[in-house]
């Protein structure tokens, strides 16, 4: 795999603690660098599509109303729980006060 070189100058301390899993690996500290790299960015990019799912459903929540309680998800989940394969309560709305 081919690419861009960036250069980046970790501190003396970052720099020792990448030797010790490089050399109990055999691997080269830039493969260390890359990895912890790559896992990072896949970390975040998971993080930031949470959030967009998230808001995307608050969203909707706040345009339809529909939606579950605690205790609906919870029943439910106690039936799958013991064994019961039942389907998910239906969606519902309920009027909610302005709390301001």
């Amino acid at each position: 795999m081919s690419g861009t070189v960036t250069s980046i100058k970790p501190d003396n301390d970052l720099r020792n603690r990448v030797m010790a899993p490089a050399e109990s690996r055999k691997r080269k500290p830039h493969w260390i660098l890359c990895e912890a790299i790559r896992e990072y960015v896949e970390k975040e990019e998971k993080q930031q599509r949470c959030w967009e799912e998230a808001m995307a459903s608050w969203q909707d929540f706040q345009q339809s109303g529909l939606h579950l309680t605690l205790e609906e998800v919870d029943s439910w989940l106690a039936l799958l729980e013991a064994g019961n394969n039942v389907e998910p309560p239906k969606c519902h709305k309920q009027y909610l006060p302005n709390r301001q």
